[in-house]
């Protein structure tokens, strides 16, 4: 099949979906391709219990909000919902079972997106939607391919059921792994997490209410109060951490956003439950030996099960002729427009740099995508 569109999204996640319902709502032709057979088909397989850490009013995609019976934090399964009734709403049908191999520029300066059956698309415009979490991220530690134990990534993790009566370890406190941690310690799992690098951690909700909520209102402050309001307000909340094995980042959450794109730790009760030692902190891995895991500290502890929360790649440079041109130094697109020989290619769900969590910088820089396509 050889065939001419006008506007191709690559992806029925949330970003394409934005994407698409952006477009629908300004009239405006397009086609959407998945290579799933779901829409938003992470979210379908996501661990069991999680929720949202952004609020419900800060994280809907353009022209819907969500229900009003929904939470504050929207659960897993009610998002799964929320963005199948948005394609429904918007008339996305998006092409199924249908991977992108390869994008690549033709002589006459449009697109040709081929796909893993032979396939060919030509698009006047492309918009690469595949987002942050694409490939699992997973490090080759000294040693592992000797391990007796399972390892998984934490993609795979559903819930705590398999690893009743075992010892685990997770390795990686990002949000995933603090939270796969938590929900294994509420289980009565025999639960060690590994924490390689200095956190930077900030409370779900102080005193009942929001703290993105709070820290919209604090980025508003001049001269970098409140930024450093929110650091004293930490210090009070969680107090001195180092004796419980964890380092606390000496960069501010909101700065280390800003100049990183990593994500502060948002805290539901990890803290807590490291502290009441019901989770063990240990550090970085040195290897990996038949039964266990040395560790930086020349420890070494025995292990039946472990969980890798040690995030993904976007991988856009595989996918895109000259691809790496497009990336900044934590790999992932520039910007939301691509330029110079990139013209014509749009990048959505890969901005991690702003408060408000992905699905807000999907919202905004849907409309940027959008007005740009206009302008044309």
């Amino acid at each position: 099949m050889n065939r001419q569109v006008e506007n191709l999204i690559i992806g029925a996640g949330p970003a394409g979906l934005a994407t698409a319902g952006r477009l629908r709502n300004a009239g405006i032709d397009f086609e959407v391709v998945e290579a799933s057979d779901k829409i938003a088909v992470r979210w379908h397989h996501h661990y069991d219990r999680l929720h949202l850490h952004t609020v419900k009013q800060f994280s809907h995609l353009p022209h819907l909000e969500f229900p009003e019976s929904y939470p504050l934090y929207v659960p897993r399964k009610e998002l799964v919902e929320y963005f199948e009734s948005y394609a429904q709403e918007f008339k996305i049908s998006p092409h199924f079972n249908t991977e992108i191999k390869e994008i690549s520029k033709s002589e006459n300066g449009r697109w040709n997106v081929k796909t893993q059956t032979g396939d060919n698309l030509e698009a006047t415009r492309v918009i690469v939607a595949t987002g942050v979490n694409r490939v699992p991220n997973k490090p080759k530690f000294e040693g592992i391919e000797s391990f007796n134990g399972n390892i998984i990534h934490s993609r795979a993790y559903k819930n705590a059921d398999p690893y009743e009566g075992k010892k685990v370890l997770v390795v990686g406190m990002g949000n995933t792994g603090a939270e796969l941690a938590l929900d294994l310690s509420e289980h009565n799992i025999d639960i060690t997490i590994c924490v390689r690098s200095p956190i930077s951690v900030v409370p779900r909700d102080l005193n009942g209410r929001s703290v993105q909520i709070t820290s919209k209102q604090l980025a508003k402050l001049p001269f970098g109060l409140g930024d450093w309001l929110g650091s004293q307000i930490r210090k009070v909340y969680f107090g001195d951490l180092t004796k419980y094995g964890l380092e606390s980042s000496k960069v501010h959450p909101a700065v280390q956003l800003r100049e990183t794109g990593k994500t502060p730790i948002v805290d539901i009760g990890t803290i807590k439950a490291i502290k009441e030692g019901k989770i063990k902190v240990v550090p970085g891995i040195k290897l990996f030996d038949e039964l266990g895991v040395a560790f930086t500290d020349d420890s070494h502890q025995l292990f039946d099960e472990v969980i890798m929360a040690t995030g993904y790649r976007p991988h856009v440079e595989e996918l895109v002729e000259r691809g790496a041109e497009l990336l900044d130094k934590y790999h992932c697109p520039k910007g939301a427009i691509g330029e110079g020989f990139h013209s014509g290619l749009y990048f959505i769900g890969f901005d991690n740099y702003k408060l408000g969590g992905i699905l807000g910088t999907i919202f905004t820089d849907s409309q940027i995508i959008l007005d740009h396509i206009k302008s044309i």
